[in-house]
């Protein structure tokens, strides 16, 4: 039987591989977009290998977040708590290059670096909810309560994420609605081809497997920090 650490490195080994597979794939195998209007456009779009993997990855953590925090409320161990917090630091690091490469992407395509429309509106308020989440786990002292507390926040705040994901389809928007929408309807909007599919899930894979990666690192510190609370705890009252 192979050691944890062994496990962890070759997992550490495989992401890296695939996160720089999907670079060389996104930047240099994809085609451009042809319905695209200037050269500008077409090397801009390829942020959407990036892009739209970090919004995937950032969605898929807030909803690990909150089924753990579910599960604490129900439960009141511990590790839910842990997997909580950590799930949130990870997906708010990904969410925070999705507005970073967005912006970027948006100054050629829409001329400005972020106008308030639907879908990035809701997102930024979804952004500082979960920053907001951090803070308040940060000004509570007692753990129980703490963990309660974040518990119900992140509950909450995942009720943004649908409504995130579906602004561009409720209300006129110029964001481009790529997934599901064979046009690509919106400013700077394109149709998926054979191989645009192809790179984008193979980069939505490796951004899926780089959260595992990092959620258990991030976990693995994490119930280092609540062993270390649990004999500060110990100490202090014996």
């Amino acid at each position: 039987m192979k050691h944890p650490m062994d496990l962890m490195m070759g997992l550490l080994i495989v992401t890296g591989l695939l996160m720089v597979s999907a670079i060389v794939l996104a930047l240099g195998i994809a085609p451009d977009a042809v319905n695209l209007a200037t050269p500008t456009e077409r090397f801009a779009q390829r942020i959407f290998y990036f892009h739209v993997p970090n919004w995937w990855v950032g969605f898929l953590a807030y909803l690990v977040a909150a089924v753990a925090g579910a599960l604490y409320l129900i439960s009141r161990q511990e590790r839910w708590d842990a997997i909580g917090v950590s799930s949130i630091e990870v997906g708010l690091t990904f969410n925070t290059i999705g507005l970073v490469s967005g912006s970027i992407w948006a100054k050629p395509t829409w001329n400005t670096w972020w106008t308030w429309e639907p879908r990035l509106t809701t997102a930024a308020i979804g952004w500082l909810m979960y920053v907001g989440y951090l803070m308040l786990r940060s000004a509570i002292e007692n753990p129980q309560r703490r963990a309660r507390f974040a518990a119900v926040f992140s509950i909450l705040a995942f009720l943004d994420v649908p409504i995130i994901f579906l602004a561009i389809r409720w209300w006129r928007t110029i964001h481009p609605v790529v997934i599901g929408s064979e046009g690509g309807q919106g400013v700077g909007g394109f149709a998926l081809g054979p191989t645009i599919q192809l790179v984008f899930f193979f980069c939505l894979g490796a951004f899926t497997l780089l959260y595992v990666t990092l959620m258990l690192v991030r976990l693995r510190t994490e119930f280092l920090s609540q062993r270390v609370e649990r004999l500060r705890q110990h100490l202090m009252f014996r």
